[in-house]
């Protein structure tokens, strides 16, 4: 999650059996020009660093990334009885226990979601909330939504969205819901697949290759997916590497098919792809092909890895569909496409308290917190990849937050510690799939922030360590890996320190739901008529590195529609 913003409405606002068969197809040796024969521009973007865990792949936006080289990238089978818990979760989760409120809210079901929801807000009506949760996204059937839990001064508590994210984490800091279930040592990880890949596979071509998940960053929970898949489709799955600028990837596109390399050096077609591609996924995955992709690369685009998008997708389904529903996305107030001579206008029309976004960062990257001049300059003085920005009002301490159109919000926090009775700045995770039976909750998890929360702020604090909660920790060779002690699981350890009840998961899971919604729309609206609408993306999010970006794995899409 990136965020440390804050909140204000955006307005009120059959099966198959044969659907895993697959005959083996001969593998098949092929290669593909390199971008500058195809008349492209190679990326800009500095090389990422290999991540370790959790969303924590470095900034591709440092001069210092340059310099970096990803290890030698790995293909590899996985078979079909792989699966070992210890090797795709936590130590910590592996022996704790599920809180019972959290296992009761799993087990709700959502018409009695419905039910409880419409009863404590009136004005929400029941069908319009049914229909909600029975949507069925087209392009975004996987996500995970970052929240705060909020309050005003007058003490009005709610769920915010701080931002929404395609092919989430979670699985491997998620307890076992139950212990007589017989996947249980699976937890979620077959749920997604069960529940929302089976479904996209029903729609790939059996003869057309393999399988394969396909990963940048976290290879604990991607192999985890992998392994499942395999017990799933009764066949081997291919997991691979793919980090943005790979110099010798094992992965190409041709002709609309994605290939894996082997350790023989031998191409292998795939007819469906599990993705966990997150850095910058729309520079080497096409919008358009013949192998299945989940999630597809303009749910990305459309607001799950792009801040900006999302911004504009939360908008659009709050006044054009959800106007007097008793329903909104609840976000940031937000101003997109801020250019770096800005800046400082807006931070001081927000009080000068105010969160600067890269829009297309991740894991807690490209995001920072401005309170005094220092962290300002600090902002100013970096270099930074792309030409546009997001200024999002703040979520501080009752005594300084953004000052927005709907006044002032701020952090709940945690339930005050025994040491020092600190509170400190925590947000939830919430994993959800959607597929033709309509959304469901899969796992959640919480993070909190390294300082506790202060009444008063140090005109030279960094406040990043106050209200970051991202657990990314980068080390002096510029890696990076977790602080997972700021991990706070479901459990009935950790789980009471956020103060919280089923009815804020119930809030966070409808607004996860919601804010999913807008995205799969906001995608539909710029792939109507089945190909990239170049020119209405371009005139709601104008920034031209992240064009150039699109374009290299585009230009079929880009050419057509200029």
């Amino acid at each position: 999650m990136s965020g440390y913003p804050i909140i204000t409405p955006s307005s009120p606002p059959k099966e198959r059996t044969d659907l895993f068969s697959c005959k083996k197809t001969a593998a098949t040796q092929t290669s593909t020009p390199p971008l500058q024969a195809q008349g492209i521009s190679p990326p800009r973007t500095p090389p990422l660093t290999a991540s370790v865990d959790k969303e924590d792949i470095v900034d591709d936006d440092h001069k210092k990334a340059s310099k970096q080289h990803h290890p030698k990238t790995k293909a590899r089978l996985v078979g079909m009885g792989e699966f070992e818990p210890e090797h795709h979760f936590y130590p910590r989760v592996l022996n704790a226990q599920i809180h019972p409120l959290v296992q009761s809210f799993f087990t709700l079901g959502n018409e009695r979601i419905i039910a409880r929801y419409t009863h404590l807000n009136p004005r929400v009506k029941a069908e319009t909330l049914r229909e909600i949760l029975s949507y069925k996204p087209k392009y975004f059937q996987w996500a995970g939504s970052d929240l705060f839990n909020v309050t005003t001064a007058s003490g009005k508590r709610q769920m915010i969205v701080i931002e929404t994210n395609s092919c989430p984490s979670g699985q491997k800091s998620m307890p076992i819901l139950s212990e007589t279930d017989e996947h249980n040592e699976n937890g979620g990880y077959r749920t997604v697949i069960e529940s929302a890949f089976k479904e996209q596979l029903s729609k790939a071509d059996p003869k057309l290759g393999e399988l394969a998940v396909i990963y940048d960053k976290n290879e604990m929970e991607s192999s985890g997916y992998a392994a499942v898949l395999a017990d799933v489709a009764q066949e081997d799955v291919w997991l691979v590497e793919w980090y943005d600028n790979d110099s010798e990837p094992n992965v190409k596109w041709q002709e609309g098919v994605l290939h894996v390399r082997d350790q023989e050096k031998v191409w292998h077609p795939i007819r469906a792809c599990f993705r966990y591609v997150t850095q910058k996924p729309w520079n080497r995955m096409p919008l358009n092909s013949k192998t299945i992709v989940m999630n597809q690369i303009i749910s990305c685009l459309a607001g799950g890895r792009n801040k900006m998008m999302a911004s504009r997708a939360y908008d659009f389904y709050n006044h054009s569909e959800l106007v007097d529903t008793g329903l909104a996305v609840r976000s940031p107030e937000t101003i997109n496409n801020v250019t770096r001579g800005e800046i400082p206008l807006y931070i001081n029309a927000m009080g000068n308290h105010a969160v600067l976004k890269v829009p297309y960062s991740n894991a807690g990257q490209g995001v920072y917190t401005i309170t005094n001049n220092d962290e300002l300059k600090h902002f100013l003085a970096e270099d930074h990849h792309y030409d546009k920005f997001i200024v999002q009002s703040l979520v501080g301490n009752a005594s300084w937050s953004s000052v927005t159109r709907a006044g002032k919000f701020y952090h709940v926090g945690t339930i005050p510690n025994k040491k020092n009775c600190d509170t400190f700045v925590s947000d939830l995770r919430m994993m959800v799939t959607g597929n033709e039976q309509g959304f469901r909750p899969i796992c959640i998890y919480g993070r909190k922030a390294r300082r506790p929360l202060t009444a008063k702020l140090d005109p030279h604090d960094n406040t990043w360590e106050m209200l970051g909660t991202n657990l990314s920790i980068k080390l002096p060779d510029g890696s990076w890996t977790t602080d997972s002690s700021r991990l706070i699981l479901m459990d009935r350890r950790d789980f009471n320190q956020l103060g919280i009840g089923v009815d804020d998961l119930i809030d966070a899971y409808i607004q996860t739901v919601l804010a999913v919604i807008a995205i799969d729309k906001m995608s539909e609206r710029l792939m109507a008529n089945g190909h990239f609408d170049y020119q209405l993306f371009r005139s709601l999010n104008p920034d031209d590195a992240l064009l150039r970006e699109i374009q290299q794995a585009n230009p079929d899409d880009f050419f057509d529609s200029q």
